[in-house]
């Protein structure tokens, strides 16, 4: 096995360089209206194939920090094309139903989200160009499955009238702006939540004087989020994807509330609090895309979706960075709390869709 030594690479920038590949990927799509002109079955195959080899390069250029942050920058680049289309895909197979599918998908996301914790949790020795190798080959069936098992239903728009610019133009629908406003207060606190689990975790080891293990539970607590996005799904059905968004974006911006009060109970009540925080704070992801995709206009579904997307994910590095700024300056209890300040602006803008 090779070692990567951490001096080289360093994780957060190989975070960053994800994350700014899959929100440059996001924007172009977005404005060349790429998901919308041609059919999405076929971008999302050429997508899965090309994010695939750049998952890749690592394995066949010479390793070393350029090669593996223009590998992780591509490879986020070309998600792009991968997950707002999905749910374009999804709307366009099940509009009834599109809630509880996007539960099911957004789920299976939010396992995968959390899976490097278990693994990490074993303690296990695997050889990294092993599972490069895997996730390389896996992304590539997905897109066979998609482009070869699933008939196509997208209608492409080509008219010379078609421009990206005009996508700025939808924020003009009352109901796509409540939609989406609230979609961006849930991302302020998604992703914050998902990185600064394990120092959560750490910081309560330190105050109860225990021991837990904290990437089992790290990855307890973020799949536990498959929960909220699968049973809310079902429940959308009835009670409708706005209501069902609300409600758990109410209940963790509760849990972001309360935490300094939590620190001081009991390891079984908080690891209890810390799994509904789980569950809630994902299980609304899928319904906030539901929302966006049937208040999207419908000749540009598939880039407004990924515009919003684009611009929710930047927001989860501003978010990161002004908790790890603040988290220096004033603590960890009062920083958590002010997470709030996102989910509770998300719910004042989607309040009127919940009507």
């Amino acid at each position: 096995m090779v070692a990567i030594p951490s001096s080289t690479f360093d994780i957060s920038r190989i975070t960053t360089a994800v994350q700014l590949g899959f929100i440059s990927g996001t924007l172009v799509f977005a404005l060349l209206n790429v998901s919308d002109r041609f059919p999405a079955g076929r971008v999302f195959f050429i997508s899965s194939v090309l994010g695939a080899l750049s998952n890749s390069l690592i394995l066949i250029l010479p390793l070393d920090a350029n090669t593996l942050l223009v590998s992780r920058y591509l490879t986020g680049f070309f998600l792009a094309g991968i997950y707002p289309v999905g749910v374009k895909i999804a709307a366009l197979w099940q509009p009834n139903n599109l809630g509880r599918a996007l539960g099911h998908i957004v789920g299976a996301l939010v396992v995968g989200t959390a899976f490097p914790h278990f693994i990490n949790s074993l303690a296990m020795s695997i050889d990294w160009q092993f599972i490069v190798l895997i996730s390389s080959v896996l992304a590539i069936s997905g897109g066979l499955l998609v482009y070869f098992g699933l008939v196509e239903k997208s209608h492409p728009q080509k008219s010379v009238q078609h421009q990206g610019t005009a996508l700025f133009n939808i924020f003009k629908s009352d109901d796509f702006k409540s939609s989406s406003y609230g979609y961006f207060g849930h991302m302020w606190e998604l992703y914050t939540f998902w990185a600064f689990l394990p120092v959560i975790l750490l910081a309560y080891n330190q105050y109860a004087g225990i021991e837990l293990n904290i990437a089992l539970w790290s990855f307890l607590i973020i799949a536990s989020g498959a929960i909220g996005c699968s049973v809310g799904g079902i429940l959308s059905l009835k009670f409708g994807s706005a209501n069902i968004a609300f409600y758990q974006l109410a209940t963790s911006a509760s849990c972001c509330l309360i935490f300094p009060f939590m620190l001081a109970s009991p390891p079984t009540l908080f690891l209890a609090y810390l799994l509904i925080w789980g569950i809630t704070v994902a299980g609304d992801s899928p319904q906030f895309s539901t929302l966006n995709a049937k208040t999207a206009p419908v000749d540009a579904l598939a880039s407004a979706i990924t515009l919003v997307i684009c611009l929710g994910f930047s927001l989860t590095i501003i978010s990161m960075y002004v908790f790890k700024f603040l988290m220096a300056g004033i603590g960890l209890p009062i920083t958590v709390s002010l997470m709030a300040i996102g989910p509770i602006l998300g719910l004042t803008f989607l309040a009127p869709l919940k009507k």
